[in-house]
């Protein structure tokens, strides 16, 4: 049964930008990973300064694998000058869901 997983994340509006850069920047980090189905990363519109980002995962152990490799060595790498760059988040929540449903877009 596939999980999804959302990360919340509080994103100050001086940063949407950086972290819009950020994510096309390892846009495919997670594609590559074992278990991996889909990722999405959802802009606000209005009311709020949560992204929410969006993946779906085989099961359990594909995103825990994803979590302890590919996840930790993105968010560990240095940036400009050596140094690891601010967080353009200024909070985090993960939200956890097993898919009961699904349904896809019709076919034409």
């Amino acid at each position: 049964m596939s999980v999804v997983k959302i990360n919340v994340l509080t994103v100050p509006a001086e940063q949407r930008e950086v972290l819009e850069k950020r994510f096309a920047a390892r846009a495919s980090a997670g594609e590559g990973s074992d278990g991996f189905e889909w990722f999405e990363l959802l802009r606000p519109v209005e009311g709020t300064d949560q992204y929410l980002v969006y993946t779906r995962w085989r099961d359990e152990e594909s995103f825990q694998a994803w979590m302890e490799g590919t996840m930790k060595t993105a968010h560990g790498g240095a940036g400009e000058g050596g140094e690891r760059p601010k967080p353009a988040a200024t909070g985090s929540t993960l939200w956890s869901f097993e898919v009961a449903q699904s349904a896809g877009p019709k076919s034409e």
